[in-house]
């Protein structure tokens, strides 16, 4: 084990280095909603797949010229979305939005550039028509053959659409890392409708994890909340594992205390320490370990802030290298006021990012950075780093931030004048 506290930097690449990219698995495209590509997606064929009408008009033939506005043609037929191929002789076509382009025919005007003449037989031009002109052509959306997402892509509905309007049925994806989360403490009350005890609480934390991990590319496999038992805690353990967990997430326990068994508990099963302890605010007594059958195990303090630190900080940087998607990098954005510290120790702190009246987006810590305090987290919309090295930070001074999520960097949500 590494002795000692480490710095973060340390820590996550240890983190980093004992975490495995995933197999990858064949996924339905109407279940794949949330998945990373673990392959370049290609096209086999045209979108749009023939050329057709932007608007509903007249298809027309001309030369390379315009039809000049004045023309007279004769309605020759008519082309509807869904109609098959139609062979066009001269004169004009009424066309549907979407409809496929009679053969021979290059270009469409709209029908409020047009007057019915000769008992509504033919129509007269009231405007020049170019050639291509309202057509879409087929491939120019995309082209066959072309790669239209690439490995590493976390599959969102836009994503979704682009692969149904191609018919691809399924596609290749990284197979979702298993994880289980155990929360101990004896006070820890999970039905959210049994009455408080003197000295209990209720559990937030496992809520928290589990509804949290699906969105970070993990499969949550078991739960369990346990007492401020080591044998209660090792069965629990055993039951995470046979449950299926390549990834033990635990709450609490890991600090200095009496109760905290969970150091010892790991020692007893033969498990690997890696480290415990980080150089970082909240979530100091963070451990790592890896288990006898090479599953994961990150021991989170109990407080609700250390825990979402953990999560976001240490076990979504691993689920990154499982699933195969590109390290992070956070944005740097201006404060809107000072902020200072106590140095040594690296801050992950709740922020909230604003747009002022001219535009400019900054970041504003929020009050209340306590790690029990959960209500700020509800308020903010990301995090910001301050580095151990550093004590204080003017207003406008950049700092490192990160969205909530590690799939996507939100907007903020609110403008201040």
């Amino acid at each position: 084990m590494n002795g000692g506290t480490l710095a973060y930097e340390e820590a996550l690449r240890i983190v980093l280095d004992a975490s495995a990219r995933m197999p990858k698995q064949d996924c339905a495209t109407s279940a794949c909603l949330g998945r990373v590509l673990a392959e370049p997606v290609v096209s086999h064929v045209e979108l749009p797949p023939f050329d057709n009408s932007a608007m509903d008009g007249f298809a027309l033939s001309g030369d390379s010229s315009a039809v000049p506005a004045g023309s007279e043609l004769t309605i020759e037929g008519e082309q509807a979305a869904g109609d098959g191929v139609s062979h066009a002789r001269e004169g004009a076509w009424e066309i549907m939005t979407g409809a496929r382009m009679p053969d021979g025919l290059d270009r469409v005007i709209p029908v409020e550039q047009t007057e019915r003449t000769g008992n509504a037989q033919c129509i007269k031009l009231l405007a020049d028509v170019e050639s291509g002109q309202n057509v879409r052509r087929a491939g120019s959306d995309v082209g066959r053959g072309e790669t239209i997402l690439a490995a590493g892509t976390a599959l969102a509905p836009q994503h979704l659409m682009l692969l149904a309007a191609l018919g691809i049925p399924k596609v290749s994806v990284a197979t979702r890392p298993r994880v289980a989360v155990l929360c101990t403490g004896r006070e820890l009350v999970d039905d959210p409708a049994t009455p408080l005890a003197a000295g209990q609480i209720r559990n937030s934390n496992g809520p928290y994890l589990v509804a949290r991990l699906p969105l970070s590319g993990a499969e949550v496999v078991y739960a369990e909340t346990v007492g401020d038992d080591a044998t209660a805690f090792e069965s629990a353990l055993r039951r995470a594992l046979e449950a299926g967990a390549q990834i033990v997430v635990t709450t609490g326990a890991v600090s200095m205390g009496r109760y905290d068994f969970v150091p010892q508990a790991l020692e007893n099963i033969g498990a690997t320490t890696l480290f415990h302890k980080v150089a970082i605010r909240p979530g100091k007594p963070l451990l790592f370990a890896q288990l006898p059958n090479k599953a994961l195990l990150f021991g989170l303090p109990g407080n609700p802030i250390a825990v979402a630190v953990g999560l976001r900080f240490f076990i979504e940087p691993a689920l990154r290298v499982m699933l195969g998607l590109p390290p992070e990098a956070p944005r740097r954005i201006p404060l809107v006021a000072s902020y200072s510290k106590k140095p040594r120790l690296r801050f992950h702190l709740k922020t909230r990012l604003h747009i002022d009246a001219e535009g400019r987006l900054g970041a504003e810590i929020l009050g209340g950075q306590e790690s029990y305090r959960i209500r700020p987290l509800a308020d903010a919309n990301a995090w910001a780093i301050v580095p151990a090295d550093i004590d204080a930070l003017p207003k406008g001074a950049l700092v490192d931030v990160y969205g909530p999520s590690h799939f996507e960097f939100p907007l903020p949500c609110e403008s201040v004048a």
